[in-house]
């Protein structure tokens, strides 16, 4: 039995990208850690910020690929030469993806006191219209 898809109207033509969004973040929004925000900075710019605290620039990776923003952490096993009476500071890997809308780059990324903050910059939408002529056939 086939399933129908949400974007299967015959007048939403090529949204399937979105469907296709949708199901990978449904995919990967299930885990918590590490917490962020995401916050407008005016009409055209966002920003994501990641708390990762305990992780240095060397332990974190921010790419970009296909439209996806990937965010990872990875800490070096230093658990062999420490002895904990308790332990409640996670010190796990994570991954945490973003899918951004065709045109969003990334201006930068930063981490300050604990925090990874990576800017957007959202384009600017520009009203096209344009006349498509008619070819004449047999």
């Amino acid at each position: 039995m086939s399933r129908e898809r949400g974007f299967s109207s015959p007048f939403l033509l090529g949204f399937d990208v979105f469907e296709e969004a949708l199901e990978r973040i449904a995919k990967s929004s299930g885990d918590g850690y590490p917490p962020y925000n995401v916050e407008s900075l005016g009409p055209d710019r966002l920003r994501i910020t990641v708390a990762v605290a305990g992780f240095d620039e060397s332990e974190l990776t921010v790419t970009l690929e296909n439209s996806e923003l990937s965010i990872a952490g990875r800490q070096a096993d230093e658990a062999a030469e420490r002895v904990f009476l308790h332990r409640g500071i996670a010190a796990r890997a994570f991954q945490r993806r973003f899918v951004l809308a065709d045109g969003m780059e990334v201006a930068g990324a930063a981490l300050d006191k604990g925090l990874l903050h990576i800017d957007l910059v959202r384009p600017q939408g520009r009203e096209t219209s344009r006349s498509i002529p008619i070819e004449r056939r047999g």
